[in-house]
C-alpha cells in the first residue's frame, strides 16, 4: 500500500491569516509540521497542500514538497482530494497544518490499522477526563464499538450518562487516513443531513455508510486557532525540552 501524507495549508483562515507562516520559536509552523510529519516510517511521500505561492516557497526552502492548489476549495478535504489526483497512491492521511505537535508515531498507528479495515477511513481518539473539556462544543466526541468502530460523533457529550455511571469520553482527533477511491468519491457527495447539523464533515461519510474506524492515544495536541496559541505550543516545547 503507498501511503502519500498530505497536509492542507490555506493562508486566509478568517480567525489567523496566515496562520501556517507564523513562527513558533522562530520556525513557520508550516515547516514544523511537515518535518514532524516526515517522521513517519510508514509515508511514502509527504505534500504540503496550500492556495498561497508564499507557503510554497518556504516549504520548499526548507527542503519540503508543496502542491498550490485552486484558491475556491471550500474544505481541506477538497484541497487534499487534488493532490491524491494527481499523486500514484493508495492510501492518503490528512494531517492537519496547524498541529505542529503531531507525532509521527499516530500516522504510522493509522496506516497500520489501514492495513486490516482496506475499506475504512481511519481516525483517531483519546480520552478526556475533565468535564469542562467534555462539555466543550469546540472538543468533538465520539462513541465507538468493542472493535474500534465509530458508532457517532458530536459536538455534544455522549453517551449521556443518565444512570450517573462511570464512563469514558473520548475526543475526536481530526486526522483521517482515507483510501484514495473512497476520498475521491466523499468530496463528490452532497453535505449530508447530519453532518450540516453538527457541522462535522466525517458525519458525511457515515451516512454514505463508509465504516470509520480509530486509534485510541495518548497523545495530547494543542491545535493553534489564534495567535494565543502560539505561546501554549511554545511553553509546551519549553517544557519538553527541559525534561
Amino acid at each position: 500500500m503507498r501511503a502519500l501524507g498530505i497536509i492542507p495549508a490555506r493562508y486566509g483562515s478568517t480567525r489567523f491569516p496566515g496562520k501556517p507562516l507564523a513562527l513558533i520559536n522562530h520556525v513557520p509552523m508550516i515547516v514544523r509540521v511537515y518535518k514532524q510529519v516526515k517522521r513517519s516510517t510508514l509515508l511514502d511521500e509527504v505534500i504540503v497542500a496550500t492556495d498561497h505561492i508564499e507557503i510554497k516557497r518556504v516549504v520548499e526552502e526548507a527542503g519540503g514538497k508543496a502542491f498550490l492548489t485552486q484558491k475556491d476549495h471550500e474544505t481541506g478535504s477538497d484541497r487534499i482530494a487534488e493532490v491524491a489526483e494527481a499523486f500514484d497512491c493508495d492510501f492518503v492521511v490528512n494531517i492537519q497544518g496547524d498541529e505542529p505537535l503531531i507525532d509521527a508515531t499516530l500516522i504510522d498507528d493509522i496506516i497500520n490499522k489501514a492495513q486490516a479495515h482496506p475499506q475504512s477511513v481511519i481516525s483517531a481518539m483519546t480520552k478526556i477526563e475533565d468535564r469542562a473539556s467534555i462539555d466543550d462544543p469546540n472538543n468533538v466526541k465520539v462513541v465507538s464499538n468493542e472493535e474500534g468502530k465509530a458508532l457517532y460523533f458530536s459536538r455534544s457529550p455522549i453517551p449521556y450518562n443518565r444512570q450517573g455511571s462511570k464512563v469514558n469520553y473520548y475526543k475526536h482527533i481530526g486526522i483521517y487516513g482515507y483510501p484514495k477511491s473512497i476520498l475521491l468519491q466523499f468530496i463528490k457527495w452532497k453535505p449530508s443531513t447530519l453532518e450540516t447539523i453538527e457541522v462535522l464533515e466525517q458525519l458525511r461519510l457515515m451516512e454514505n455508510n463508509i465504516p470509520i474506524h480509530l486509534v485510541e492515544t495518548n497523545q495530547q495536541l494543542i491545535g493553534v486557532d489564534n495567535p494565543d496559541d502560539i505561546q501554549k505550543v511554545e511553553k509546551l516545547l519549553e517544557a519538553q525540552n527541559n525534561e
